[in-house]
């Protein structure tokens, strides 16, 4: 059993499709599947069942799915130890964020880190608050950067920033009522975002039940609705660095709702080891927060 016959494996399950897993590999269909094949082979159990043109896992496939990617996991960690030794000139460090950290908050401290550190290179996913803390538990990721709450013990979670949420509609609202709350439409983020539950709790806080909303459309990004927003199809509440531009321009309008500072989040493994480009970058951003022209 080797490292590439685990990864090629993992990437066939998590896409239950031989052709794209080789595609996102950048191997031929034919070594995916003469790996799963001598993995099938040499223990004698069969990992996927093929269903039609698909394929699922098996019984054995789930089990052994969780332990390919621990093993994974370890090998990459153990890689970038030994790496680290060049004194951060080389290596990876993977990261995971939530849309509105990784598209308007993270990318000037990834700047800062890379002239710093131009040899370690960045791979960072994009995810809600949910999917992202299920990638750092599952070591898809080392740091993850969120706006929500989790509730995972084996996390570990620390504030590195904080936003303001702005509630916008294309017209001005002189008063924000619960009544005008329940009739208004309302373009919303899907369930599992950071930007979704703040908004969210801050209508609980009013006494007001979020079901109680007339949710016109739920969409998968800020500028998803933000763009809805700007057409007049309801209102939203977003970060005031996805709409600062808006505000501006006049284009939307800032409604009289009290929305508390939303605090940034860093997430990673209380078991895994963090690496020196990890505190590096955690460096960075701490520096960051402590000058005024980078305070949100």
């Amino acid at each position: 059993m080797t490292l590439e016959q685990l990864r090629i494996f993992i990437a066939v399950a998590e896409r239950e499709h031989v052709t794209r897993a080789a595609r996102a590999l950048n191997v031929t269909q034919s070594a995916a599947s003469g790996a799963i094949a001598a993995l099938e082979i040499r223990h004698d159990v069969k990992l996927f069942n093929r269903v039609g043109r698909g394929i699922e896992l098996t019984d054995a496939g789930r089990m052994f799915l969780d332990e390919a990617r621990a093993v994974v996991a370890r090998a990459a960690s153990a890689e970038l130890a030994l790496a680290e030794y060049g004194g951060l000139k080389r290596g990876t460090l993977r990261l995971v964020a939530s849309q509105t950290i990784a598209g308007y908050w993270l990318p000037a401290r990834l700047a800062a880190f890379k002239r710093r550190y131009p040899g370690i290179a960045l791979s960072v996913a994009i995810a809600n608050t949910e999917s992202s803390a299920r990638a750092v538990h599952l070591g898809d990721a080392e740091l993850g950067f969120i706006e929500g709450a989790v509730d995972d013990p084996a996390l570990a979670r620390w504030p590195i920033g904080a936003d303001q949420m702005v509630m916008v509609g294309r017209e001005p609202v002189e008063a924000v009522t619960n009544d005008w709350l329940a009739k208004a439409p309302w373009v919303m983020r899907e369930e599992g975002s950071g930007t979704r539950s703040t908004f969210e709790a801050a209508v609980r806080d009013r006494g007001l039940d979020p079901g109680a909303l007339d949710v016109v459309l739920t969409l998968p990004s800020n500028e998803a609705v933000l763009a809805a927003v700007l057409t007049g199809a309801g209102y939203g509440v977003l970060s005031k660095l996805v709409v600062d531009t808006a505000l501006a321009a006049r284009s939307l309008h800032a409604l009289p709702f009290h929305l508390p500072r939303r605090p940034f989040f860093g997430l990673r493994q209380k078991e895994r080891y963090r690496s020196k480009a990890a505190d590096a970058l955690l460096d960075i951003i701490r520096d960051h927060e402590a000058q005024p022209d980078w305070i949100i």
